[in-house]
């Protein structure tokens, strides 16, 4: 059974003049993709109107949380005692997004009891993926 795990949260976008933006955003996880977290936000709160999904390792989000982490496309780091900064860069630019740490906590809890770390079928998500890549060749 493929499992999913989805959670609210309110993110807050720095935005260039230092102001906190709120951001609605959708956590989630899918037991059939064990090794990858995701971020929804909604058409209303991306650069060009239409739902934006980043897709980044559930690992690096667990390691974020403590010390920053990441390298590329995915920054993230804790800001304070109570928040978190998630940094993304796209080609269309780069943004800044803070959430409460307890949300990301809560959430990557709930992924690990639904598939635990170092139990993830790293050898099912490599053949579903070349099994897509080839089109079933």
């Amino acid at each position: 059974m493929d499992i999913t795990v989805e959670q609210l949260a309110e993110a807050r976008l720095i935005t260039a003049q230092d102001r906190e933006v709120p951001v609605p955003a959708t956590l989630r996880y899918t037991a059939g993709d064990p090794l990858a977290v995701f971020v929804d936000f909604p058409a209303k709160a991306a650069l060009h109107g239409e739902d934006v999904t980043w897709t980044f390792a559930r690992a690096l989000l667990d390691q974020g949380l403590r010390a920053p982490a990441g390298h590329g496309d995915v920054l993230i780091w804790p800001y304070g005692r109570t928040r978190t900064v998630l940094e993304f860069h796209s080609p269309h630019g780069m943004a800044l997004l803070l959430f409460q740490a307890s949300a990301l906590r809560r959430f990557l809890v709930r992924t690990y009891a639904v598939v635990a770390g170092g139990q993830e079928d790293v050898a099912g998500v490599v053949e579903r993926g070349l099994s897509t890549l080839f089109g079933g060749v």
